[in-house]
């Protein structure tokens, strides 16, 4: 990490995706489709539009926006996910993702097995994820669950050991996307705290979050998103505004 950059800049962003519609279900569609060469069976469809902006480190920020309107392709392009079409995205630190918790676990294996599996992927050796293994486990609440392969846990067990598990990441850069959606309350006023204690540590954290009072309780500044361009970047509390006065128009 780079103090004197910012943790996280994006510079004229862009994201295309190509979709292609009434894909061919079968080899005759297949071949009807090339015979007729229907028109209009691709789209571009651009997920991001010029996004720029600065993010120092420390700083604790919020994306709001109705869906599809880019916010989980900004964090995702942070986390190293996705690639730009054009411009130029630039992260210094090390970021954990609480992005579709679980989502690298393997079905097969335990939830013991998967969070080692979980630190080697982020360079974390054996021996020093063992030494984080019981606080994983704690946090999570599952030990008695911990050796089960994970495909018999309900979406609450995979959540709380995946919110668990890249928690336990030393990194300088924290991403949230919508996580907190499943989980009983208990469980969710655990998770608070530890957002609210990696903020008091200095961590840079970027959330993405359709409960809005979470954005104004941890963020001082917040970007607002539509149809892929950022439209309005300032103090959290303005920001939601704008999104409200949006959503009421």
């Amino acid at each position: 990490m780079n103090p004197s950059e910012p943790a996280i800049q994006f510079r004229d962003v862009s994201k295309r995706y190509v979709i292609h519609h009434n894909r061919p279900q079968s080899f005759q569609e297949l071949l009807v489709s090339l015979v007729r060469r229907a028109p209009g069976s691709v789209e571009d469809f651009w997920a991001l539009r010029d996004v720029s902006f600065s993010i120092p480190h420390g700083e604790t920020i919020g994306i709001v926006g109705h869906n599809g309107s880019g916010k989980s392709t900004i964090l995702k392009m942070v986390a190293g996910l996705f690639n730009p079409t054009s411009g130029k995205v630039s992260v210094s630190g090390r970021v954990s993702a609480l992005i579709e918790l679980g989502a690298g676990f393997h079905p097969d294996l335990s939830g013991r097995e998967n969070v080692y599996l979980f630190g080697s992927i982020m360079g974390i050796g054996g021996r020093e994820m063992g030494q984080r293994f019981d606080g994983i486990v704690d946090f999570a609440e599952l030990a008695q669950f911990i050796d089960e392969p994970v495909k018999h846990y309900s979406s609450g067990m995979y959540m709380r050991l995946g919110f668990a598990t890249a928690l336990s990441v030393d990194a300088d850069i924290l991403l949230i996307d919508e996580v907190l959606s499943v989980g009983d309350q208990h469980f969710q006023d655990k998770c608070l705290e530890a957002i609210e204690d990696r903020k008091q540590r200095g961590m840079t954290i970027l959330m993405v979050s359709h409960e809005l009072a979470l954005v104004q309780r941890f963020c001082h500044r917040a970007l607002l998103m539509d149809h892929g361009r950022l439209v309005a970047d300032g103090p959290a509390h303005e920001i939601i505004g704008k999104y409200l006065e949006g959503q009421g128009s």
